[in-house]
């Protein structure tokens, strides 16, 4: 029989959904792809896809070819006529064109073992999800007992990548241990650290691995509800797990009686009203009772007396999302990664006046000069690096001379730094590192929850004795006031947020301290400059 007249079969066509990708102009090159395909002028599927997370090349287009998919970017809409007529749907060459995505050295050197997904499939497709391995740790999960569940998440090493690093198992077990009754899994998605974006794309890019996540940590801990608190500045991301969780609901991943095994549990997604503050785990829960978010005192801490004084589960977003990973392939596999104590991989984010910013997953161990200077490709604007803060904006700034370490939590804190959630936000050689340290401290007398004084008073007071070492008064006397402040801060704050502000403010002193000599200029007006360039990362 002859084929002539045939309709040819429509070729696939990633275009990322990713906010990121959005911002840049993702949706209208969606829209010029899917009218093309109206017209009848080219037989294609387009398919919104999450972002792989090289962020410099978005609107990342990925055609689907016999020999993989083929990528061309960054797109933008006026390009899509000429690359749809010099032959895109074929993997034809073109000057966007990027070749085979899953080659390309940037992502092909690195161990994505969170993110093995994010970008790769639709977000919201249920069988896109299992036919890429998706469900396959609930699975496992269920067919063993909670302490066993426990057990293999204790030895598979996996910390906490809010920040904090503790390790989930002992967590988990302190909440299976309490006495049986309502319990509860809250997901901490208050991503407000400057330069981190993984929270986000997660949610917008593989929400069922999230809400699998979940579901493992309730048949460990034996809870039955789950809240997932997401900050309100992340409006795609409360739409995507929404809709997420609808699909999950239908499909009997959540609900009643859930794969058959009888678990209950259910998922509800609350909104958050942009306080720092919250990503502090007791501040997220005073959040989630309808309250005002500020910092409780332990003990009892939150596995013990958590949402509504019940044992509660309270883990960060990358945690979850890697908990499937861990019972799917097993600890060992997982613990095999990383070094010391910190095990796996670290999904790390790089930001700020960076040429190539976006997502690195990598096993622990990997260096901060790799990072900054392979992956990241040094500086946007071209001049020489001078520092890169790493943990967010509490975290130290380093200095080249120290890009060597490795990322580690034990390591980074010898060095008097954090790993916090990953992200890495680089400066070049134009930045006023007393700016910076400034503020830092304005930064915590904004964000503070005002519960203890330490915190509410010595920010403020902070930012006033900063003022007057950059102005030249007393400046020695100042400096030993401004070491006094830092102690005082570290040791007598009730969380966090004023016990780790010290730790960028000491580290620019250390690495920068002729930034702190007297200049005649206001101070303030730095801080400002500097502030308002701590969001310019390429998230």
């Amino acid at each position: 029989m002859s084929d002539e007249g045939a309709v040819p079969s429509a070729v696939t066509v990633y275009v990322p959904r990713d906010s990121a990708a959005r911002s840049v102009g993702a949706d209208e090159v969606a829209d010029a792809l899917r009218r093309a395909a109206v017209r009848g002028d080219f037989p294609l599927d387009v398919v919104r896809n999450g972002s792989r997370g090289l962020l410099w090349l978005e609107p990342l287009v990925e055609v689907v070819t016999p020999h993989g998919r083929v990528g061309y970017g960054p797109v933008a809409p006026c390009d899509v006529e000429d690359l749809l007529a010099s032959g895109m749907l074929d993997g034809a060459g073109h000057p966007l064109r990027l070749g085979a995505v899953d080659r390309l050295p940037w992502l092909a050197r690195q161990n994505r073992v969170t993110f093995a997904r994010v970008g790769v499939t639709d977000p919201l497709s249920p069988d896109d999800y299992v036919a890429h391995g998706g469900l396959a740790g609930l699975r496992a999960a269920l067919e063993r007992e909670p302490a066993d569940v426990v057990a293999e998440v204790t030895a598979s090493g996996l910390r906490g990548r809010g920040g904090a690093g503790f390790p989930a198992g002992v967590k988990w077990k302190t909440v299976l241990d309490c006495a049986d009754g309502l319990k509860f899994v809250c997901c901490n998605a208050d991503e407000g650290d400057s330069g981190t974006f993984a929270d986000r794309m997660v949610m917008e890019g593989d929400p069922f691995m999230l809400i699998e996540g979940m579901t493992i940590a309730a048949h460990a801990v034996g809870a039955s509800e789950g809240y997932l608190y997401i900050r309100s500045e992340y409006p795609d991301a409360v739409a995507t797990v929404r809709a997420a969780i609808g699909v999950a609901r239908e499909q009997g991943w959540l609900g009643r009686n859930i794969l058959g095994s009888g678990l209950d549990f259910d998922v509800h997604v609350r909104v958050g009203g942009g306080a720092y503050i919250c990503g502090e785990e007791t501040s997220m829960l005073e959040s989630l009772e309808g309250r005002r978010g500020t910092v409780r005192a332990k003990p009892p801490i939150p596995a013990v007396e958590g949402l509504f004084g019940r044992p509660t589960v309270v883990n960060n977003v990358l945690t979850l999302a890697t908990v499937p990973v861990v019972l799917a392939s097993g600890a060992r596999a997982y613990a095999d990664l990383g070094v010391g104590r910190s095990r796996g991989t670290q999904v790390f984010q790089l930001g700020g006046n960076i040429a190539r910013g976006g997502i690195v997953e990598t096993a622990f161990g990997v260096t901060l000069r790799e990072l900054v200077e392979d992956y990241g490709g040094g500086t946007f604007s071209g001049r020489p690096v001078r520092t890169a803060q790493v943990g967010g904006p509490l975290g130290a700034y380093l200095p080249p001379s120290m890009f060597d370490l490795p990322m580690d939590y034990e390591a980074f804190a010898e060095a008097g730094a954090m790993v916090g959630h990953g992200g890495v936000v680089v400066f070049d050689d134009t930045v006023d590192m007393a700016a910076q340290a400034r503020f830092a401290m304005e930064f915590c007398a904004a964000e503070s929850c005002g519960k203890c004084t330490p915190c509410r008073v010595g920010s403020v007071r902070g930012v006033e004795v900063i003022d007057k070492i950059v102005a030249g008064r007393h400046r020695d006397e100042n400096l030993a006031l401004l070491e006094d402040l830092c102690d005082l801060m570290t040791d007598g704050s009730l969380c966090a947020m004023g016990g780790l502000t010290p730790m960028p403010v000491r580290s620019a002193l250390t690495h920068f301290p002729d930034d702190f000599l007297a200049r005649g200029t206001d101070p303030g007006a730095d801080s400002r400059r500097a502030g308002g360039a701590r969001g310019e990362g390429t998230s």
